[in-house]
């Protein structure tokens, strides 16, 4: 990207909403709730023929730094040094505040370059807001509407007024382009391929997703990953409001993390906007491919977490414990025994699930932590070769033959690995549903011991073989 754009202002004034109008997707939260975006989030914007980075920030506030608002306004000033631009939103329709014209002082001593941005311009009687904006003194207002998405050509002048042509419009903006459209056909061309899969690419970024219950650790343990306070920490429960990725280097291997807001019980989660926080958190595990489940030491194995496990497994993600808060654990050994004993006995669906002790506070285990991710995300790319695999099923039905249904006996008669992300298999067999789920999981366990495949889901379908003769009238 060319350069980077921060979008500013008070509360419920839209942010989010023109955030979300420029990035072309639904990825902030939006709720008339004030105060509803509490971390910094990047994304790649597109306004006409401009290609940026823009930031969505949490609402200013006047607070203590050691309030929930006075972070979050750190957040947001930290996000004003690091972009070459900076969009004041004001909202016309209701217009100016004495808190719009104390940051507008904040933003002219910052000495970047600014675009005021009167939002809501489409309503009735917001012209009083809009001309008022004039007041603050940071040139003429450039008045749009971000949910309709009226003013979007206005907006981009401003905005290259204030950049400058030459980087606004950088000379390799062709080049990268052309390099677009390699990607888009490289993705195509790897549908349209065999479905044989290369061998597993320790070069390619890796996608992992933090969830757990609130307060749970899950924001510091990113921090002390990144070595900064990139994401909003405190002592309060449910801070995390939207699921923020960050892309860090771990060994030379890009990982992208993201944080999630806490979950918790399904039937305590009443308000709007803790439901569209667990929505996104629930997205960002479809799309990751390895999920760590942060469980809270002192509190282990509650509710919650067991059916964050299984809501993890259910989904077919690689799953990795990390029991946080180690550093307040008072007998460490006793306190380990117990919870390996707990995992193996409650989590019987995850058998062989990697579990570390981790404190984000002080960095214990983060390392071991990241080298079990990596080893869990090799297993759930595994692939298994059919003649490997057609061995095992005959070794298997030797050891212990298919039950007899009905008086007569199933038989299995071929296996093969259709998928990886997570392994599955297909099995023809004769009757496929009469096959007893007890069997399904004596063959599940034995491919998880058989061929190493601790803690990751294993899908077997099974099917009925064709019959030749089928449909054919008999001779006589």
């Amino acid at each position: 990207m060319s350069f980077t754009v921060a979008i500013v202002g008070r509360p419920n004034v839209g942010k989010s909403t023109l955030f979300n109008r420029l990035v072309g997707k639904k990825l902030a939260l939006v709720d008339d709730t004030p105060g509803v975006t509490r971390d910094r989030r990047p994304g790649a914007a597109k306004l006409v023929d401009l290609r940026f980075t823009i930031i969505d920030t949490a609402g200013l506030e006047e607070a203590g730094p050691e309030t929930l608002e006075g972070r979050m306004r750190a957040q947001t000033e930290a996000a004003i040094d690091e972009a070459d631009v900076t969009l004041f939103v004001v909202d016309a329709k209701s217009g100016l505040t004495p808190l719009d014209k104390t940051f507008g002082e904040l933003l002219r001593r910052s000495g970047k370059p600014v675009v005021l941005v009167a939002n809501k311009s489409e309503a009735r009687g917001s012209d009083g807001g809009f001309y008022d904006a004039f007041t603050l003194g940071l040139g003429e207002p450039v008045p749009i509407s971000a949910e309709h998405g009226q003013g979007m050509i206005d907006l981009r002048d401003a905005i290259v007024e204030a950049i400058g042509e030459e980087r606004a419009f950088p000379k390799d903006d062709e080049d990268e382009a052309e390099t677009d459209v390699d990607v888009r056909d490289s993705v195509l061309g790897d549908e349209a391929e065999d479905e044989a899969e290369p061998e597993y690419d320790d070069t390619k970024p890796l996608r992992v997703a933090i969830i757990g219950r609130p307060n749970a650790g899950k924001s510091t343990l990113i921090n002390r990953f990144l070595g900064e306070d990139r994401l909003l920490t405190g002592p309060e429960a449910g801070i995390t409001r939207d699921s923020i990725s960050v892309e860090w280097d771990w060994r030379g291997r890009t990982i992208k993390m993201f944080d999630t807001a806490g979950m918790r019980r399904k039937a305590r989660v009443q308000e709007k906007l803790e439901k569209l926080s667990v929505a996104d958190s629930l997205r960002s595990i479809r799309f990751a491919e390895t999920v760590v489940i942060v469980f809270d030491a002192t509190i282990p194995f509650e509710k919650q977490d067991l059916q964050l496990v299984d809501l993890v497994i259910r989904e077919g993600r690689a799953a990795v414990l990390a029991f946080n808060k180690w550093d307040l654990v008072e007998d460490p050994q006793a306190v380990l025994a117990d919870l390996r004993e707990k995992t193996e006995r409650l989590l019987p669906q995850a058998r062989g699930i990697r579990a570390v002790p981790i404190s984000g506070q002080t960095g214990y285990g983060l390392d071991k932590l990241m080298q079990n991710i990596i080893e869990t995300d090799k297993v759930w790319n595994k692939r298994i070769s059919t003649a490997r695999l057609n061995r095992w099923l005959e070794g298997t039905q030797i050891q212990h033959p298919p039950p007899a249904v009905s008086g007569r006996r199933l038989k299995l008669k071929y296996m093969t690995q259709v998928k990886a992300r997570p392994p599955a298999f297909m099995v023809s067999c004769t009757r496929p549903d009469a096959l007893p789920e007890s069997y399904v999981r004596y063959l599940v366990n034995g491919l998880r011991a058989d061929f190493n495949m601790p803690g990751v889901p294993i899908r077997i379908h099974f099917k009925a073989g064709d019959n030749p003769f089928e449909g054919r009238k008999k001779k006589r």
